[in-house]
């Protein structure tokens, strides 16, 4: 039998009148279409008409529901009960067809392999690589000419290299583990289905990552994959399947979250030449601009879940069984959580962002991500000045759930 359904706390938009939601309707188009290529360039207009007309959105059609309030998405994050993560992250994701992530887990087992993960996970563990990530940087920025495509000469392969040091991946391989991952991302326009590349990625990435794990099982050493085999308490250790899917993840979102959010900095300090100069006259600002710059535009900008029951939300019903999206990109943008949302002030403190989730699910590397971007800044920044970006030759990434840049031509203009 069916739960009963779930009423949620109300925030009601403001009343705004007629809206691009609606124009969108008229016009025969989809009125939110996570795949679509027009909204990988700009989801910022839509998701505020979500937010004013449709901020319980169901599309019957591709058969999915959407939540896109600032208020809405963080009861929802906190709501495990009701919003499942048992049914993948994202709308197209099959749970059950690859090794368990502690991402897509709920309580109890969540609880127990989120807490023997932290033990190899540590705080001291990322500390430790804040200055081979200066290095690194310092080195790749040496040999960039005052021209250079800052994804695929920098951003691209900074995280991955961070994440490589961490698992002891060998340099050799990191290129072609980092074409894995961004294979199995990509969709084509207006598409949930991942690509035959995609595919032919998560199967390499998998073999590559079980070779890994055997070799650390016969030999550990001092990397995280063998910290994560051994990690255990008096009651419970990782399964090798959950090995593998924390592994997984973290090459994955390490990797690519990481190198989006360099990119969408640099973009936007940029559109916003004033935030910019503001970094340049004053780098200690740079942790609190990493901050805004999560909020502004977020490199995570949804997470799906999985209704366990009926929810009756702004007068509409989200079906018990059907997957939905956490829109986290939308609600980093509420008007109603910040006043002027979609100007972008890194004097701003947007403490309760919510680019790395919240409560039970808070990203366990969250840390890592802030020092990875932190740094980067702040060896750019002053090697760049004020740069300028090749726009028409900037190329994004077309993601249901990821947004950034897979090219970023920048031109520097050091003082």
């Amino acid at each position: 039998m069916r739960d009963k359904s779930t009423r949620l706390p109300q925030s009601a938009p403001p009343n705004r009148g007629p809206s691009g939601l609606a124009r969108r309707a008229e016009s025969g188009k989809s009125v939110f279409d996570p795949y679509a290529y027009e909204t990988h360039e700009d989801p910022y207009p839509i998701y505020r008409s979500l937010r004013d007309d449709a901020p319980a959105y169901v599309d019957e059609t591709r058969g999915f529901w959407a939540l896109s309030c600032y208020d809405d998405v963080r009861r929802a994050i906190d709501d495990w009960h009701t919003f499942s993560s048992t049914g993948g992250i994202t709308l197209e994701r099959d749970a059950q067809a690859v090794d368990p992530m502690l991402i897509e887990m709920d309580p109890p087992r969540h609880t127990e392999l989120r807490a023997l993960v932290s033990r190899a996970f540590t705080p001291k563990r990322v500390a430790n690589l804040a200055t081979p990530t200066r290095t690194l940087a310092t080195e790749l920025l040496a040999a960039c000419g005052p021209e250079f495509d800052a994804i695929e000469d920098f951003a691209g392969v900074l995280p991955m290299a961070v994440i490589s040091t961490m698992l002891g991946i060998p340099r050799a391989d990191q290129d072609e583990v980092r074409g894995w991952t961004d294979a199995m991302l990509h969709r084509e326009a207006d598409s949930s289905d991942i690509t035959e590349a995609g595919l032919a990625g998560a199967t390499q990435l998998y073999l590559y990552l079980d070779r890994l794990i055997a070799t650390r099982r016969d030999a550990p050493g001092s990397d995280l994959a063998s910290a994560l085999i051994t990690a255990s308490d008096d009651a419970q250790s990782l399964r090798p399947e959950e090995v593998m899917g924390f592994l997984f993840l973290l090459v994955i979102a390490g990797n690519e979250t990481t190198t989006k959010l360099i990119g969408n900095a640099l973009y936007w300090l940029w559109k916003f030449p004033d935030q910019r100069d503001l970094l340049l006259r004053d780098p200690s600002a740079i942790p609190m601009a990493v901050e805004e710059i999560l909020r502004y535009d977020t490199s995570t900008q949804s997470l799906a879940r999985l209704l366990t029951r009926d929810v009756e939300l702004h007068g509409t019903t989200l079906p018990a069984g059907m997957k939905g999206l956490l829109l986290f990109g939308s609600a980093n943008r509420d008007e109603r959580q910040w006043a002027d949302a979609d100007i972008l002030d890194v004097t701003r403190n947007p403490a309760g962002h919510l680019a790395f989730g919240h409560g039970i699910h808070h990203c366990l590397g969250a840390a890592l991500a802030r020092l990875e971007t932190r740094v980067a800044l702040e060896e750019l920044l002053p090697r760049l000045g004020r740069y300028d970006i090749d726009e028409p030759a900037a190329r994004r990434v077309h993601s249901g759930n990821v947004r950034g840049f897979a090219q970023l031509p920048v031109i520097g203009s050091p003082s």
